[in-house]
């Protein structure tokens, strides 16, 4: 970074000059998956803590100066508040990381990561779902190896949106503004004191993006905020919110996001070697490059040479909603000033992103991602198989299995979302440096040293606090006026600790089927009804504001829901978000998933899931078809591609029925002479044992570092 670029603190907490290391922690995401930062906040105020939902922020604009001066009077506190900060420090300072250890001749390179959205904490509301969380998980796993990572993004006006559904199960959106006073966000600013900006031509202006700057652990995350004075009304909303159906708003957000973000980091002193595209709304920053270097003197066939090389991509759906696509007529409207500073003709520059469709030809992203990038992969083994399928037209002189996209299956951050009771429990039975070794699978046969006990204490205590979240998140809305009383007991205040409860929560589209285990609904309601062997399903999940099937969908749901035969024992949690997931992954006994296979590109919730010793009972698509290995979960339906989806949907809804009735249920009510579930705790440990080291994002993240990163930094040595 410059010198003339100035980081401005919101420092005006006041706090007292003892604890003032709180607005470090608080303006760093370490304590996001670090439980002592959480509790240096918690401690001084529960109340306080709970009510703004965890953000430490807004936790010291409204903490109040006698619970400070109580907590510096607190011997125990400040002994804690002191352990903590030298945690902190010495985990920002650490020059020993994996990555520098391993390969300490390339620690000077920097690796540029671009994504729409960025899931880190549900405080910050700047993601819509799943790769926003992924994203989120990228950059803390690579500040927890030392990677020399920076990101960028957007910060968005009104994040994604909050649900209400109707009692009739209709999902209405409301949308709020973001309180800047409120996040963690650095202001950079020039050495005049002005916000500090990149401007990108538009057709017939140009459009300005102020910086802001997020601390995560070791990483920075840039993020563009196009709400500035300078902007006209309509282009200052930009980035109001994530994923505008407007073509024209969509296309303005990536040319902002892949050009604004190029010249972003090279204003703030960065020369990435790797530039990673996150999904295709990145993608522009190749062409950018590009222009870049064609300015310099080098002609356009060499300047992509020499881009290509240090580019990778990720692509992360096969469905064809999630690749963006643009009209040629909007793509003329607007690059018809760029291609010519690229030596290009129409047709050319047309061609770096053009499809035949069935209607026509499109500018697709991530058809420009692959010309423009020496390496790409899928998320997982079978996604790679359907990318070579449906990208094999860009290499038609290629069999489909030569196609040059790999794949890097996802992982998650395991410190972001174990439980930290489950921790406590490894601290004890696997050796407190456990957490060094999480992609190590046999150190994970040290699970079975877990007393079945133990375990199933801490699984009962888990399913204890999602039941006492849901009954008085329920409770809230119902003292608001909020909800009708039959929506009191589909928001889940009849649930109750003791019965078998599975999970299913994800975004709702129409391919994951959220209806399915609805098929045969008095099949379904005999099943979850027998008063010995009791079973309750909790959904979750949002639709696109503008995808009207997935919003038909979650109203099915709701209504099979609300209907009285369940008896309260079909719940629906509204609003989903990190929040609420990580009480879910944590809570439920099994998790479903239930995507038309193979349209679930990898999926991570599931992988959330396993790491708290929930069983998985999921197709075998995507993340699901790797782990699943016969004893550490189950499967709905057998490894096949149909191609008629009616007898699809018979066939999984018969496994669904048929798998519950005589597996799962029977198993998990079956106790031994201690009053525990042991052949239930069998296979939960063998989920332990065998998904935790291999769904790690630490495994990911090396997986990308020894396959993507290096080799486009050998590439980038070598062209210099």
């Amino acid at each position: 970074m410059t010198n003339k670029i100035i980081r401005e603190y919101p420092n005006s907490y006041n706090l007292p000059k003892r604890i003032e290391g709180l607005t470090r922690l608080a303006h760093n995401m370490w304590w996001v998956w670090n439980h002592d930062g959480q509790r240096a906040f918690q401690y001084i105020d529960p109340r306080l803590w709970d009510l703004v939902a965890h953000n430490p922020v807004a936790f010291l604009r409204r903490v109040e100066r006698h619970r400070l001066n109580a907590a510096v009077g607190q011997p125990a506190y400040l002994e804690h508040y002191d352990r903590t900060l030298a945690k902190f420090d010495a985990y920002i300072a650490d020059r020993g990381t994996w990555f520098t250890s391993a390969y300490p001749q390339v620690t000077d390179k920097t690796i540029a990561y671009f994504s729409f959205e960025f899931g880190i904490h549900e405080s910050l509301p700047v993601y819509a779902g799943g790769l926003g969380i992924l994203s989120g998980d990228h950059l803390k796993e690579a500040s927890d190896l030392g990677l020399p990572l920076v990101a960028v993004g957007f910060v968005y006006d009104k994040g994604y949106f909050v649900q209400e559904l109707s009692e009739d199960g209709w999902q209405e959106t409301r949308n709020y503004l973001i309180d800047y006073n409120m996040l963690p966000l650095i202001a950079l600013l020039d050495e005049n004191r002005k916000p500090l900006t990149v401007t990108i031509d538009l057709p017939g202006r140009q459009v300005s993006a102020r910086l802001w700057e997020l601390e995560v652990g070791r990483v920075h995350l840039y993020l563009l905020d196009s709400n500035v004075e300078t902007n006209s009304p309509s282009d200052r909303l930009l980035t109001e919110r994530l994923y505008s159906n407007d073509l024209e708003v969509r296309i303005s957000q990536e040319m902002l996001l892949g050009m604004g973000g190029v010249q972003a980091l090279h204003l703030l002193g960065y020369d990435p070697a790797v530039w990673h595209m996150n999904e295709g709304h990145s993608a522009f920053l190749a062409l950018e490059r590009i222009r870049e270097k064609i300015t310099t003197g080098t002609n356009f066939k060499a300047a992509w040479d020499e881009v290509k090389v240090s580019n990778v991509f990720t692509t992360h759906t096969p469905v064809p909603a999630g690749n963006d696509q643009f009209p040629l007529w909007l793509v003329d409207k607007y690059f018809g000033n760029y291609w010519p500073e690229l030596g290009l003709t129409h047709d050319q520059f047309l061609d770096l992103g053009r499809q035949a469709q069935s209607w026509g030809d499109t500018f697709v992203m991530p058809v420009l991602a692959l010309k423009l990038s020496e390496r790409a992969n899928a998320v997982s083994e079978l996604h790679g198989i359907v990318s070579r399928r449906m990208w094999n037209f860009l290499w038609p002189e290629k069999e489909e299995e030569d196609v040059p996209i790999k794949y890097v299956t996802n992982g998650v951050h395991t410190r972001s979302w174990l439980a930290r009771r489950l921790g406590v429990l490894f601290d004890t039975y696997l050796g407190e440096d456990w957490r060094e070794h999480l992609d190590e699978p046999s150190f994970w046969n040290h699970i079975n040293n877990i007393p079945n006990e133990e375990l199933w204490a801490v699984r009962r205590h888990l399913k204890n606090k999602l039941v006492n979240f849901t009954n008085e998140r329920t409770r809230q809305q119902w003292q608001s006026g909020l909800l009708t009383p039959s929506q009191v007991v589909a928001g889940g205040v009849f649930m109750e600790p003791y019965s078998l409860t599975i999970g299913f929560a994800r975004r709702f589209a129409t391919y994951k089927r959220a209806n399915l285990v609805f098929r045969d609904f008095d099949r379904l309601m005999n099943l979850i009804s027998d008063p010995h062997m009791p079973v309750q399903i909790i959904f979750a999940g949002k639709a696109h504001p503008a995808d009207e099937p997935g919003k038909l969908l979650i109203q099915q749901v709701y209504r099979a829901v609300k209907d009285t035969r369940s008896a309260g024992r079909l719940v629906f949690i509204e609003d989903y978000d990190i929040n609420v997931a990580r009480y879910l992954v944590q809570g439920v006994d099994v998790w479903m998933n239930t995507p038309r296979r193979p349209n679930e590109a990898s999926g991570t919730s599931g992988m959330k899931a396993a790491l708290n010793g929930v069983l998985n009972f999921s197709i075998l698509d995507g993340w699901w078809r790797e782990g699943y290995n016969g004893k550490n979960g189950w499967s709905i339906g057998k490894e096949i591609d149909y191609t008629d989806a009616e007898a699809q949907d018979a066939a999984d809804a018969q496994s669904i029925y048929e798998t519950l009735e005589k597996q799962i249920i029977p198993l998990y009510y079956e106790r031994d002479e201690n009053k525990v579930p042991a052949e239930w705790l069998k296979m939960v440990k063998e989920c332990l044992r065998t998904l935790v080291p291999q769904f790690s994002l630490r495994r990911m993240l090396k997986e990308y570092t020894t396959d993507y990163y290096l080799p486009a930094i050998r590439n980038e040595k070598a062209e210099q």
